[in-house]
């Protein structure tokens, strides 16, 4: 039998990057693209490399272009860490694991590396498929905090809970990341709400505009843990954002909303260093009149627009610098 198991990107809608620190998001799933795990029982335990973990090249161009496109790693070491923090979980929580062994296999056609949550979305559906095969039932509002502590404490990226609660729940989800909260129940409140209940959106991303989480969050980070008033306020600037949006959305009123997906973008641009080649594609979505902002930590944007001339106007404006352009699908 063979377990087949996907995960989708996501793109943070509002309130990000507050998540890693105590604050607030919106965030919602994005169907059009997928990660995939499939595993089946074998005699050895082993896990299959995708194309983007191979290292041999026709020439130095090429080998140049997967570094930009991939990083200097794979995703191998994902799905070994995420195997090895659901064994040491099952081992933690006393679950009885049976002895059979199996092979994994992935692929993704999610773009690396623009802010989707693409190594996210490997790792959820690893796990997923650890459940199937172990029989394992770890409860929904933990399962995102086993998944980001795969990247933070067995791979050293620094990341926050967003990305891995939109992919456990899919569908969109509010969420408080209230400090004493997640003290006493081991995670935040998360509130999922209706997907009819959003405006009109778009993702737009290009690869080159590529940009690792760590180089936003390793700066931020510190800045946080040495208390910069401004990061500290921006943190709270971005948690009233998601309040604001949320307030939006459950009673049917979106007029205010490009505006505070607006507002979050320019108070990251405040705090924060973005490329010039991230700042034009900004610029360059808002210049048709959508909103804008990114969808993670660069590459990817997400916003609004107001009708079908709009969106057109912005799909041409966009593919004029080389962006793919599309709207999102939330529901199944």
């Amino acid at each position: 039998m063979i377990i087949r198991t996907q995960a989708h990107p996501r793109a943070g809608l509002v309130g990000n990057p507050s998540d890693g620190y105590h604050g607030k998001t919106i965030s919602f799933i994005i169907r059009n693209l997928r990660a995939e795990v499939l595993l089946w029982e074998s005699p050895e335990l082993e896990i299959l490399p995708n194309t983007r973990d191979h290292s041999a090249f026709k020439n130095i161009g090429e080998l140049a272009m997967d570094v930009r496109r991939y990083g200097y790693y794979g995703g191998i070491r994902l799905l070994k860490a995420t195997v090895k923090r659901f064994f040491d979980y099952c081992h933690q929580h006393s679950f009885r694991l049976h002895d059979r062994n199996f092979t994994l296999r992935y692929g993704s056609d999610i773009p690396s590396q623009v802010g989707l949550a693409g190594s996210s979305a490997i790792i959820t559906a690893c796990l997923r498929a650890l459940m199937h095969f172990y029989q394992v039932d770890i409860p929904k509002p933990i399962q995102p905090g086993l998944i980001l502590s795969v990247e933070t404490e067995e791979l050293g990226i620094p990341a926050g809970l967003q990305d891995r609660v939109i992919q456990v729940y899919e569908g969109v989800v509010y969420m408080d990341f209230d400090r004493q909260f997640m003290q006493e129940q081991g995670h935040g409140r998360y509130e999922e709400l209706d997907p009819a209940l959003l405006p009109p959106l778009y993702v737009a991303y290009r690869s080159d505009l590529a940009e690792g989480t760590e180089v936003l969050h390793n700066d931020l980070r510190s800045r946080f843990n040495h208390g910069e008033p401004a990061v500290l306020a921006a943190m709270q600037y971005w948690a009233g954002l998601a309040d604001q949006v949320r307030d939006c959305l459950l009673r049917r009123d979106l007029r205010p909303v490009p505006d505070l997906l607006n507002r979050n973008f320019d108070k990251r641009r405040e705090i924060c260093r973005i490329s010039d080649g991230n700042l034009r594609l900004v610029e360059a979505a808002r210049s048709v009149g959508a909103s804008a902002k990114f969808t993670g930590s660069g590459g990817a944007i997400i916003g609004t627009y107001t009708d079908e001339a709009m969106y057109e106007a912005l799909v041409a404006r966009l593919q004029l610098m080389g962006v793919r352009v599309f709207k999102p699908v939330i529901t199944p």
